[in-house]
């Protein structure tokens, strides 16, 4: 039996989309690994695809990080026309933001993320960043300063919130995981475990965070024939 999109819409349903949520969206294998063959979308399945458009369709703005959009091949995000329609019904854009985090802004404004964008992304970065590619990403991206010396992701949740944008979907890179889970801003983790063993040197879905015990109940738990597990984690 394979979750259908409404049995997802159910499992990961907000209760108020007013009060402001970070949720973040990772795949790993049986045995832990975040990646294979250094990608984490070649350990995905057709449910866990499914999954990745629901949790899209009921973001205000997608956070990915800077090395994420280059490894991963990030272009423009386009909700299918059902999951459109549902966001309209919703009172929502057709379509969530999208926003990259850079302190360094090695990015192109000739990259698929923004040449490739239906809408304006943002480009999440700080204070001390190269002062000449903030304003060559600025043609193609709205860019917001948080923090100084580096990125303080508390001040960009509180700049989306106040920018009408309380809902925010992390899809990654694992050092974003590990920066927001230290900034203690991680409100779910949505986690899909895949049946598959990798072994090599792939990272956990978190890296850099100081280690810690950070409990978590269990919301909700799916799974289909293909064997992969869909656990939903919130504080």
């Amino acid at each position: 039996m394979r979750p259908t999109r409404d049995d997802l819409i159910a499992a990961y349903g907000l209760d108020d989309r007013t009060a402001p949520r970070v949720r973040m969206n990772f795949v790993s294998s049986a045995d832990g690994a975040v990646a294979l063959h250094g990608r984490s979308g070649t350990l995905g399945g057709r449910t866990d695809r499914a999954l990745m458009e629901v949790l899209r369709g009921m973001a205000d703005v997608i956070v990915v990080g800077a090395g994420t959009v280059r490894v991963e091949g990030y272009g423009a995000v386009t909700p299918t026309a059902e999951d459109a329609a549902w966001r309209r019904e919703q009172g929502l854009p057709a379509a969530p933001r999208l926003a990259v985090v850079s302190g360094e802004l090695n990015l192109s404004p000739d990259d698929a993320v923004f040449a490739e964008a239906a809408g304006r992304p943002l480009v999440v970065t700080r204070a001390s960043s190269p002062a000449d590619r903030r304003a060559e990403l600025a043609q193609v991206a709205d860019v917001v300063v948080c923090g100084d010396a580096t990125v303080d992701l508390t001040q960009m949740v509180a700049h989306f919130t106040d920018q009408g944008m309380p809902q925010i979907l992390s899809e990654g890179g694992p050092h974003l995981f590990g920066s927001l889970l230290d900034a203690d801003l991680v409100d779910e983790v949505c986690l899909t475990v895949a049946p598959r063993l990798v072994g090599g040197g792939a990272g956990r879905i978190v890296q850099g965070a100081t280690e810690g015990d950070r409990g978590y109940s269990l919301r909700s738990i799916l799974h289909d024939d293909d064997g992969f597990v869909f656990l939903r984690y919130a504080r």
